[in-house]
């Protein structure tokens, strides 16, 4: 897919997500102001919505004449995503956790309202992301929500962040580097194919292949992510570079170094693109995943 193409439909979704989480935040009935307010700091803040998308064209290039959800209900779902990845950024910027002061751009929540406020905006949105994944799934969101929550719990990202924060300043060994990315970040990716196939009518084999191509590409985004705070600023990120190094962060970069790192990712990146086009049927929609799949790791932000 030529590369014009793709970012200018990357553009149109990433507007149709932002639309679609501006009004759930404004419609979202009960909520105290500043409760409120402080979700869309950050939900509104931007980013690459590289989750929601992902979902969304997962489905298209798996979706037959008659999926079991529609596009507009997946659009809620991937909202749904958004919402679980934005407030795991909420809480890994705390003090407590990697205490960090500049998200996307912008303030980090606790900065730019306070601490308690922060972690109960990341609380809210929790909640709401799976009551949208429950919603999007109609009578797969069941499993839709089993799929997701694991991802998201305390085997996977929750996990994946404990151990990263136990990792702070001690020897760590190359699995122990691969079992924090494949939590903190490969599982919510992995999750947002295989949701999309699940969506789509996908069958079980089909599920599982994605979910694994997944896991591979947020390997490869995980490690993209490593070797740019080393080497972009934070002006290019949108966050503090060079933040691994400073606090001792278990990372490729730290245990191989900037080249065998890069050359990791693209090997990681590479193998999910082989099972992705094994997976998916022939056709545009295939195409535009994996050329999405490749920006994944080959990106300077």
């Amino acid at each position: 897919m030529p590369e014009s193409g793709l970012k200018i439909e990357l553009v149109q979704e990433r507007r149709a997500v932002e639309s679609a989480l501006r009004r759930r935040l404004r419609t979202e009935r009960g909520v105290p102001r500043r409760l409120r307010d402080a979700m869309r700091h950050s939900v509104l803040a931007g980013g690459k919505r590289l989750r929601p998308v992902l979902m969304l064209w997962c489905w298209d290039a798996l979706a037959g004449e008659r999926p079991p959800v529609s596009r507009e209900a997946v659009l809620t779902g991937a909202c749904g995503l958004e919402m679980l990845h934005t407030y795991s950024l909420i809480h890994d910027d705390l003090p407590a956790m990697d205490d960090d002061v500049l998200r996307r751009g912008r303030p980090t929540c606790h900065v730019a309202f306070d601490e308690a406020t922060a972690i109960l905006a990341g609380d809210g949105l929790q909640a709401l992301g799976l009551v949208m994944l429950a919603e999007a799934g109609g009578a797969l969101g069941g499993r839709l929500v089993e799929l997701v929550g694991g991802a998201v719990g305390p085997a996977g990202m929750v996990g994946g962040q404990q151990e990263d924060l136990d990792a702070e300043g001690a020897e760590v060994t190359a699995a122990l580097v691969r079992r924090i990315h494949r939590g903190k970040t490969a599982a919510l990716i992995s999750a947002a194919v295989a949701g999309g196939a699940l969506l789509a009518g996908a069958d079980a084999r089909q599920v599982k292949e994605v979910a694994a191509a997944g896991m591979d590409l947020g390997l490869a985004f995980q490690g993209a992510d490593d070797v740019l705070d080393a080497t972009a600023t934070s002006e290019q990120l949108g966050k503090t570079a060079g933040k691994d190094a400073t606090a001792g962060k278990a990372t490729w970069v730290a245990i191989e170094g900037l080249p065998k790192a890069a050359r990791r990712a693209h090997r990681d990146g590479r193998r999910g693109l082989r099972r992705l086009a094994a997976t998916l049927p022939a056709g545009p929609g295939r195409e535009r995943l994996l050329a999405l799949g490749e920006i994944m790791w080959l990106r300077d932000r």
